[in-house]
């Protein structure tokens, strides 16, 4: 039977809570694969990197799938440690549900809250599964109280689990009952007005009910098992094919909208990108042009055919719903989008490290630079530029991706790589207004034969930078034009305070050249000069990154813990709780979040939990 209905389910957790495990077990139980791979054998089928395998890490967002009945599951197995955050959330966009995995014997960590924050934000349906029931020290009773109280107090079992924390391990299923219906009306008033008016809910009420507010994403069914031994993963699949809906599609008439989340490179210096298709129908040999928004905040076009494409699931178009993997659209980036930038933004988290990398050897200088180069024109969030000293500038979210990158330069570009500690990136805004200008030599004495004026404007949040003109569109010949363009943006790269400006409007008010003496090097040269007038007469105020953090610590300690957090700069949004742990939240400057960690468990004798992510920014306060 061919499928007719497609779901994309992403596994997200905390670190070795066994998310490639279970991909594997549900890819083996329903014939996509002829063995189990492991772990710690490191032959997955989605951890196919050689350093993915060796660490046991999920680093990239994989895609596997498998066909149960009429609907084909596709799974995007998602990394697990924050330093990888900003896959988590390319794979969030694309998807129809998420699995949300829990160790049995872990229990939840403060990882697991801060992605089922996130899932709970995008109103995306989450099934929970307490994974590792047969393993020794499991305690599924418990760690349900745990979940109602750390993760979300909707959440009802849809399974139990008898023999709990042996190998006779077994998972039957748990029909709703009266639990069931209390929880479920704490987010359905018909569910509730039953319960207090009556009549009881019947089954097939609780069933419609349940099926509706965990589409909506207000409830999430918990369900048990096993991913090594297969118990209770036949029950989790039941539930994703009754509770999850598929996405709503456009008919294949209509023009193709979908979104880059994932590039891979391949051997030969080419990429592949994975592409989920929301609207309309991709052929190979077809015409497509993406949109790509720069992190300066322009828009480019990238245009191509598709060389290449391979339906994940099998299929000769790629249609509404479904991922495919492609080649020959020029180069394209993860965040790419065809039809459009405006629909389902992505909810990139924005890195707040900053490194410099250089070369151990100096003769690999070059293949460095050119490594990093290509590495982060494959992935947006890693920004990297050129220093002046020769070293390379990267803006990375941890310590975990910079041994990763070092790994990845070492095996596949061949290059040995130094990275300096990590420091905290700073941004500067404009404060105001600030225009300039520079004629030619024969009015202002300038060794430029250019006349370049510009007003510097301060730009909405997120912006970034914005290059207009007020002068007449062909008053200067193309390459000079493209020349003060280039520069005002490679300018703003380094401000008055030395980091990157963004988040304005830097406006061409005056033009003028000499010909045939005028060359656009002139105006490259010049340009600069005009632009550091007009940001010194605008002003320009420096930020930092702050980081959303919480907290969970003991009751008797919640005086010592906020006084040492406000001493570190936090400013406090809440403190809930108290019996039996106290929840403060609040934000904190990035650059005071490591210290924040290795003063809470001296604080808490140990008994703290904290989370942490990047938020916004903020106007540096003092020096």
């Amino acid at each position: 039977m061919h499928p007719t209905h497609t779901l994309n389910i992403g596994i997200l957790a905390h670190v070795d809570a066994g998310k490639t495990s279970l991909t594997e077990r549900l890819l083996f139980d329903h014939g996509a694969i002829d063995r189990l791979g492991s772990v710690d054998a490191g032959d997955t089928r989605t951890d196919d990197g050689g350093i993915e395998r060796r660490r046991g890490i999920t680093i990239r967002s994989a895609v596997a799938a498998f066909t149960v009945g009429a609907t084909q599951v596709n799974l995007i197995d998602t990394p697990g440690h924050s330093d990888f955050v900003a896959e988590v959330e390319r794979a969030l966009e694309v998807l129809d549900g998420a699995v949300l995995l829990l160790s049995a014997v872990e229990g939840v960590q403060a990882r697991t809250r801060v992605l089922l924050r996130t899932l709970r934000r995008l109103r995306l349906p989450t099934l929970v599964f307490v994974n590792k029931v047969d393993r020794a020290g499991a305690r599924p009773e418990e760690l349900l109280g745990d979940v109602r109280r750390l993760l979300t107090p909707h959440a009802a079992p849809m399974t139990a689990v008898t023999g709990a924390g042996t190998g006779d391990a077994r998972v039957v299923p748990r029909p709703p009952d009266e639990r069931t219906a209390e929880a479920l009306a704490e987010v359905d008033p018909d569910v509730l007005a039953a319960l207090v008016d009556g009549p009881e809910p019947t089954a097939g009420d609780l069933a419609a009910a349940l099926a509706a507010r965990t589409a909506d994403g207000t409830f999430h069914p918990v369900y048990h098992g096993s991913a090594l031994s297969g118990q209770g993963v036949a029950e989790l699949v039941g539930g994703l094919l009754a509770l999850v809906p598929p996405a709503a599609a456009a008919p294949g008439t209509a023009a193709p909208r979908g979104t880059v989340f994932a590039v891979r490179p391949e051997p030969g210096g080419g990429r592949t990108a994975y592409l989920r298709l929301y609207d309309g129908e991709v052929r190979p040999r077809q015409r497509l042009t993406f949109l790509r928004r720069e992190a300066d905040g322009r828009t480019t076009e990238v245009a191509g055919r598709v060389t290449r494409l391979d339906v994940v699931g099998g299929g000769a178009a790629l249609t509404a719903g479904n991922i495919a993997a492609l080649t020959g659209p020029g180069a394209l980036r993860v965040g790419d989008r065809l039809g459009g930038l405006g629909d389902r933004a992505p909810q990139f988290a924005p890195p707040t490290l900053e490194t410099v990398v250089r070369a151990r050897r100096p003769e690999q200088a070059a293949p460095l630079r050119s490594a990093l180069l290509a590495l982060a024109d494959q992935d947006p969030l890693l920004h990297a530029r050129p220093e002046a000293s020769g070293a390379t500038a990267l803006l990375l979210y941890g310590e975990v991706q910079m041994e990763v990158l070092a790994a990845t330069l070492a095996e596949d570009f061949g290059v040995e790589a130094e990275f300096a500690p990590g420091r905290v990136r700073y941004l500067e805004r404009p404060a105001g207004t600030g225009e300039a200008a520079e004629e030619m030599p024969w009015l202002d004495h300038t060794r430029y034969w250019a006349t370049v004026g510009l007003r510097v404007d301060p730009g909405p949040r997120g912006s970034g930078v914005v290059f207009a003109h007020e002068t007449e569109l062909g008053a200067l010949p193309r390459a000079f034009h493209q020349a003060v363009e280039e520069s005002v943006h490679a300018t703003l790269s380094s401000g008055p305070a030395g980091v990157a400006v963004t988040d304005c409007r830097v406006t061409l008010v005056r033009s003028g050249f000499c010909s045939p003496v005028s060359t656009a090097a002139d105006f490259r040269g010049l340009t600069p000069i005009v632009l550091r007038r007009a940001l010194d007469r605008a002003g320009t105020v420096l930020h930092e990154p702050y980081h959303a953090f919480e907290a969970e610590i003991p009751p008797d300690t919640l005086a010592a813990v906020t006084a040492r957090l406000a001493a570190l700069g936090a400013d406090f949004t809440g403190t809930t709780g108290g019996d039996p742990a106290w929840l403060v939240t609040g934000e904190l400057p990035a650059r005071r979040v490591r210290e924040a960690e290795l003063r809470l468990p001296g604080l808490t004798r140990g008994e703290a939990v904290w989370s942490s992510r990047p938020c916004a920014d903020r106007p540096l306060r003092g020096r």
